[in-house]
């Protein structure tokens, strides 16, 4: 009997954790890389054709090439050194990731929002603000 209660616990604990393990979030780490290197090109591979900005307290809406040169412009003015993803989840069709940026001028706290089209992840807002929390 108590043998049958330890498999018991064992399987739910198992299935617990597959079902756990198949909702995170696995973020492209190519996305990472990008961060990391400052390179809006590479970043915008993973841009929906429309793509909301929070870029330094200007916030809008904007066409992927748009939204590319913007990047570009950021990475120019505050050269990446480093991108460290800090939290990752998912809901649905929908991933999100919350990660720190050190750049040669300062640091910034990066958040985008993924969401699937069609078979593909692509990334619907980004978000990088000055972090002024340490």
């Amino acid at each position: 009997m108590k043998l049958k209660c330890i498999i018991t616990v064992f399987i739910i604990l198992i299935t617990a954790f597959t079902v756990n393990g198949q909702e995170q979030a696995r973020i492209p780490s190519e996305i990472s890389v990008a961060f990391k290197a400052g390179n809006a090109s590479e970043l915008s591979k993973y841009l929906n054709p429309t793509v909301e900005l929070l870029l330094l307290e200007k916030e809008d809406f904007y066409k992927k090439n748009v939204a590319e040169t913007i990047l570009k412009d950021f990475f120019r003015n505050y050269p990446a050194k480093d991108f460290i993803i800090r939290h990752q989840g998912a809901k649905n069709d929908a991933q999100y990731a919350i990660g720190n940026l050190k750049t040669e001028k300062g640091d910034f706290r990066v958040y985008f929002l993924l969401k699937k089209v069609g078979q593909e992840l692509l990334i619907h807002q980004i978000r990088i603000e000055p972090d002024s929390g340490k």
